[in-house]
């Protein structure tokens, strides 16, 4: 090893020693901001749908798709529906779920464990009916039926005596349903009311085992799809929708517009008014906010297109929410993707951005502190020659009383050893300085005789 490279060496030794407390406070410092803010989300989070081929389920499975880019799997449970999610929710059983505006009643205590993500689409209420069904209610009034061009159902108070399917608990549509029938003072002991999930109950409608079915859903909905192209089934049209948005806060009215369906089959072949309840992404408030920007920024892709009842950005909004909306997602919905999104991958940009004000402060206190290092690198230098001083003091201090041949012995030694010190380049001129004051005791040394020489 050339002595460049050894002084070289030596001299990042003794950096690396001086800056190894200053090293450890901020490694320390980092590992304890960390744990604290906890910046990386888990990997695996679960999502309250709703039933099998339900608008809800197709919308989990291209949230699961959007976050699987960036390494997040999304677990799906299937539920009932909307109602069905918040009860999920208010247990902790899973992370986030699709809940439906006006099905539930929110708590005090919901305020406090639960937010919104935003409101993501309208569901309206589609009310299909078989024109068999309406034939047996037109008859009845032969009037009406030939002013509305066939058999027909007007409004809810048409339903009575028929076989309604308003779908399980869960869904929350009993609930929704309830309040509609309710303010047309509707008893539902005149309906023959069933409450078959959405598939087996779509299948008996279409058996005519049921004369009408409901179910609020958005228009992505597989069924939805069908039913209304199917021959033979009407869609109720609420002629007053804006009646029913003034009664209830959490429906606005919305119109299906004609030939939207299918354009060729002019399907529906006419404007239908419906009312439609907003759905929320509902999360608790102890999932991680990594997981909430993620989540809501895929639901800008995937809700912000236009639709059969929405213009082109008009969703997610953060209006209309039952819930308080959490930060991420209104900064989300309000702002585009953040610069850091854009040019590192998701880990290492949440990292930083949620790490960065941390890291400022670290900064700010070991700043002064990095001061000492250069002091305490040249004191760790210099004593590696100044202990050497304090014995050649000890020698010349010893001269007048005690022999000299022992301390020249004594002298020889300290010298072997100072010509063994190593020392970075910077610093030889004080090497030097101690040899030759090693000199200059030595030649002190020869000068001077012993009181036993001088008696001899």
């Amino acid at each position: 090893m050339t002595k460049t490279i050894r002084y070289t060496l030596l001299s990042l030794r003794d950096l690396f020693a001086s800056a190894g407390p200053f090293v450890f406070l901020s490694i320390v410092l980092l590992v304890l901001a960390y744990w604290w803010l906890d910046p990386n989300p888990p990997k695996r989070v679960t999502l309250a749908t709703g039933p099998a081929q339900s608008a809800y389920e197709e919308f989990g499975k291209r949230y699961a798709k959007a976050l699987a880019a960036d390494g997040i799997e999304v677990v799906q449970v299937p539920s009932d529906g909307s109602a069905a999610n918040l009860q999920l929710l208010r247990e902790g059983k899973v992370d986030l779920g699709f809940v439906q505006g006006g099905t539930s009643d929110y708590s005090d205590t919901d305020g406090e464990k639960l937010s919104s993500l935003g409101s993501l689409f309208v569901e309206p209420v589609w009310l299909f009916y078989r024109e068999e069904a309406a034939r047996k209610v037109s008859s009845k009034d032969k009037l009406r039926a030939a002013v509305n061009g066939g058999p027909s159902l007007s409004g809810l108070t048409d339903l009575s005596g028929l076989r309604i399917n308003m779908g399980t608990p869960g869904s929350g549509i009993p609930s929704l349903m309830g309040k509609l029938l309710e303010s047309n003072r509707i008893d539902p002991a005149t309906l023959h009311i069933s409450e078959l999930g959405q598939t087996p109950a779509v299948v008996a409608f279409l058996g005519g085992e049921i004369d009408a079915i409901v179910f609020a859903s958005a228009p992505e909905s597989l069924m939805v799809q069908m039913l209304l192209q199917t021959p033979g089934v009407k869609l109720m049209n609420f002629a007053q929708s804006e009646a029913y948005s003034r009664r209830f806060a959490f429906l606005s009215p919305v119109r299906l517009p004609r030939g939207v369906v299918d354009l060729a089959r002019n399907v529906p072949p006419e404007d239908v008014r419906l009312v439609a309840p907003t759905t929320a992404l509902i999360t608790r408030n102890t999932t991680h906010p990594a997981l909430l920007q993620l989540f809501a920024q895929a639901g800008n892709q995937i809700h912000g297109g236009a639709g059969w009842f929405k213009r082109a950005r008009e969703y997610p909004n953060i209006e209309n929410n039952e819930l308080p909306i959490a930060k991420e997602a209104e900064r989300a919905i309000k702002n585009d993707t953040p610069l850091m999104q854009r040019y590192l991958s998701f880990w290492v940009a949440n990292l930083v951005e949620r790490m960065w004000l941390v890291m400022g402060i670290i900064i700010a206190i070991l700043l002064p502190l990095s001061r000492i290092i250069p002091p305490l690198y040249a004191f760790r230098v210099r004593s590696r020659i100044f202990r050497w001083y304090g014995q050649l003091r000890n020698i010349e201090v010893r001269i007048e009383t005690e022999d000299n041949a022992d301390l020249l012995r004594e002298l020889d030694q300290l010298e072997s050893r100072a010509e063994k010190i190593t020392v970075p380049l910077s610093y030889t001129d004080e090497l030097y300085a101690l040899r030759s004051n090693i000199h200059l005791v030595r030649k002190k040394l020869l000068r001077t005789e012993t009181p036993a020489a001088q008696a001899a």
